[in-house]
């Protein structure tokens, strides 16, 4: 059967030639117009890859496009003649869709819409869309009808819809898994989670992140998911060449750093392992390097079933992806090693005093439960201070360091230690049966701590230490409560000369001194007699002045200055420290705007912060009065402790928030000593961190102090925080701190805390 060529027109055969009208003269004129209107037909469905096909009542093409044979790739003389032999060039998976198409379409007599796979000579599939038509006209004697079938080639449109999709599996992968960046401080759950979002949401076959073993020279898969199984037993993960299996991917991108990309396993040369991908249906990989400070410490790899699937799209997003889970296996390691020492005294390895309390805290719930008793002991040891002032710093950390040996060896199975500062050390007994027992266990133990005596630095030292005891639950239901009891029985050991003391509630009643000094302080508030001095904050390197803190303190009449340290706790006790913030808050602002109406330019003060100022809830509108009140917007920041913000992490955070709309800067104070901020470290709405003093002045002498350091302070920066050290005392102090980038210093090789006539002064001279 010829084909019919488009721009051919017919006369129907019923047509009488005798039949004539006036047009006929214009004929010629209007066959060139249709062959010229057929010829832009041809032309168009050229451009937009289509074509067609008139079938006949019994299936047989009757006339085609010539466009039609290069859709299947043939020449015109080859072309199929029949929907049968059209059938097979359909593929296998998508005839059986398109003859129930065809079908429903003819027993409803209606237009139908089918895509499928039509192969082609060359040995590719196209994308076809069809549309199937009926043509008007008398039907056959079976009933069936001539149809219409336009075709389009969609490979374009297919395949661009296919890497759209494939985009955005990868763009779900790179959201769900920098989620679990931001929520994740664990770097095992990190992983598992990286793995487990890749196959969910990315949809890959398989994924595996592996950590860098310098010593076994290996890369050592840590994290996987999906179709796993026993790949891992067979897979050359060597990172050196000359190891057996070191030509394995994993080890090429270790060794040159850079990812490494197979859209075609089956076919790459260079494809290792292909009997095991084969049967997982995987057709092609990624694996990207980990790099963490210039180092590769480990590998992502991602397998797909998709031939062709890593394209510069997906590896950019990819590449993107391995350098934010690098960012975060960097933060998780500084912010492991800052975590320990928050949880732990790096001299004797004991939990510290947030830990024990946390721990406490756990012991005590499960006491409760099963109503058992549980003692809690502090333990301190005799003139140590001589031996440190005497011997000097070096040989009272030796001691202190061999006193926790002790401790830990011989002990009770069920007890555990902590190091709450300085000589004192803090033991938990659980499962106390009496007071009498406890006690005779309690000589014991001394008796071998303390029995023999301790070697440091060529010196024979004998020591003897004093314990206070307090039981649970008769003497607190609490962990504060439990140690404030013991530390009073301690107190008491230590003035009669007691071994060791139980505690009593007497030892806790308030003495005389004590309430003397409470009525002093609350005539020192109504007779105005706290004053604010105030310390300059430092740029690390124009030693220009960028800040004040201010401190406050009380002018006795009879004993002249009094430093803090000898009234705050009292404040803290009985809840003057509420009115005394507020007044502090009050005068910092009011100093400000006095020293800026006086044209002077005074930097933004600090104002100390209480845990129980922070607690109330109206301590945001007590900031916002303060400074409406002094009409200094702009004039007062705040320092809040570490210790202080995670009492309640979330209502701080709510509350420092409310502060940041004020115009108020937070900084955390006495950074490193306090417990769990790494946490929420990131989400607190600060501005600043300050390095606490007590590792300002040991790192000059102490390389742990001094890693310590550095560790805060590349953390800070990470999260875009500014970093001050407290305490600078020295030149060689502040040197190491320009070193480690630190970016503010105060302490008295800067200036002491000056009264506020006195920081005018100094104010003028830096105009």
């Amino acid at each position: 059967m010829a084909k019919e060529q488009p721009h051919l027109v017919k006369h129907s055969e019923n047509a009488d030639p005798r039949e004539s009208t006036a047009a006929d003269s214009e004929r010629p004129t209007s066959i060139s117009a249709l062959k010229e209107q057929a010829a832009g037909l041809r032309r168009a469905q050229v451009m937009a890859n289509l074509a067609h096909v008139v079938t006949k009542p019994d299936g047989s093409f009757e006339t085609w496009s010539e466009t039609l044979p290069k859709l299947i790739g043939v020449p015109p003389s080859e072309i199929v003649t029949s929907t049968r032999r059209w059938l097979d060039l359909i593929h296998p998976e998508d005839r059986a869709r398109f003859r129930s198409t065809a079908l429903e379409a003819r027993a409803k007599k209606s237009r139908a819409e089918i895509e499928y796979r039509l192969w082609r000579k060359d040995g590719t599939w196209v994308y076809v869309r069809q549309v199937m038509e009926p043509i008007p006209g008398k039907p056959d004697a079976q009933g069936r009808r001539r149809w219409f079938n336009t075709l389009q080639d969609i490979s374009e449109l297919v395949r661009a819809q296919y890497g759209t999709r494939r985009l955005n599996r990868v763009y779900a992968v790179l959201s769900g898994i920098n989620g679990a960046i931001a929520r994740i401080r664990e770097r095992q759950q990190l992983f598992q989670e990286a793995c487990r979002i890749a196959i969910e949401e990315g949809q890959f076959v398989m994924a595996w992140i592996g950590l860098v073993d310098q010593k076994a020279s290996i890369v050592d898969p840590v994290a996987s998911a999906g179709n796993v199984g026993a790949f891992f037993e067979t897979a050359p993960m060597a990172v050196l060449e000359m190891k057996p299996g070191g030509h394995g991917v994993a080890g090429r991108v270790v060794r040159t750093r850079q990812p490494v990309v197979s859209n075609d396993v089956k076919n790459d040369p260079q494809s290792l392992m292909r009997k095991e991908l084969d049967e997982r249906g995987i057709n092609s990989l990624a694996v990207l390097p980990l790099i963490v400070e210039d180092k590769v410490v480990g590998t992502l790899a991602l397998y797909a079933a998709d031939p062709g699937f890593f394209d510069e799209h997906e590896m950019r997003l990819l590449t993107e992806l391995a350098r934010d889970v690098s960012f975060a296996l960097d933060r998780i390691e500084k912010a492991r090693k800052l975590d320990y020492v928050s949880f732990y005294d790096s001299l004797t390895g004991l939990p510290n005093r947030p830990l024990f309390h946390e721990r406490l805290r756990v012991q005590l719930a499960d006491a409760e439960a099963k109503k058992t008793r549980l003692a809690v002991m502090v333990l301190d040891i005799e003139r140590f201070k001589t031996i440190n002032d005497t011997l000097g710093r070096q040989a009272g950390d030796g001691l202190l360091a061999e006193v926790a040996k002790r401790l830990k060896q011989g002990g009770h199975p069920a007890s555990w230690h902590a190091r709450l500062g300085g000589d004192h050390f803090a033991i938990v007994a659980p499962a106390i049966t009496t007071e009498e027992a406890l006690a005779k266990r309690n000589e014991r133990r001394l008796q071998q701590i303390f029995g023999s005596p301790f070697a440091v630095l060529d010196h024979q030292l004998r020591l003897s230490a004093r314990l206070g005891i307090a039981l649970y639950p008769q003497d607190g239901k609490d962990s504060d409560t439990l140690l404030q009891n013991a530390e009073a029985a301690l107190k008491s050991a230590k003035a009669t000369g007691e071994r060791s003391l139980f505690y009593t509630p007497d030892m806790t009643a308030r003495t005389p001194e004590k309430l003397s000094l409470e009525s002093k302080l609350r005539e020192a508030l109504e007779k105005d007699q706290f004053v604010l001095h105030y310390q300059p904050k430092v740029d690390l390197h124009t030693r220009g002045m960028v800040g004040l803190e201010a401190l406050i303190r009380w002018q006795q009449p009879e004993l002249g200055l009094t430093p803090p340290t000898k009234f705050i706790p009292l404040l803290e006790e009985t809840g003057l420290i509420l009115e005394v913030g507020a007044w502090a808050l009050r005068r910092a602002a009011l100093d400000h705007r006095k020293w800026s109406d006086s044209g002077l330019k005074p930097p933004k003060i600090a104002v100390n912060v209480s845990a129980i100022q922070l607690r109330r809830r109206d301590f945001v509108k007590t900031v916002e009065q303060a400074i409406a009140q002094a009409g200094a917007p702009g004039a007062i920041d705040l320092e809040i402790t570490e210790s202080v913000v995670m009492e309640d992490v979330l209502s701080s955070i709510t509350r420092l928030h409310e502060l940041r709309r004020l115009g108020v800067s937070v900084a955390i104070d006495d950074f490193g000593t306090g417990y769990s901020s790494l946490a929420y470290l990131a989400r607190l709405p600060a501005e600043t961190l300050k390095i606490d003093r007590s590792f300002v002045k040991a790192m000059d002498q102490d390389p742990t102090a001094r890693t310590l350091v550095a560790t805060i302070i590349s953390l800070a920066h990470s999260l875009r925080l500014k970093v001050v050290a407290e305490g600078v005392e020295t030149e060689q102090q502040a040197e190491i701190l320009r070193e480690l980038q630190c970016d503010q210093m105060q302490g008295y090789l800067f200036g002491k805390p000056l009264p506020a006539e006195a920081l005018a002064k100094l104010l003028q001279t830096n105009l």
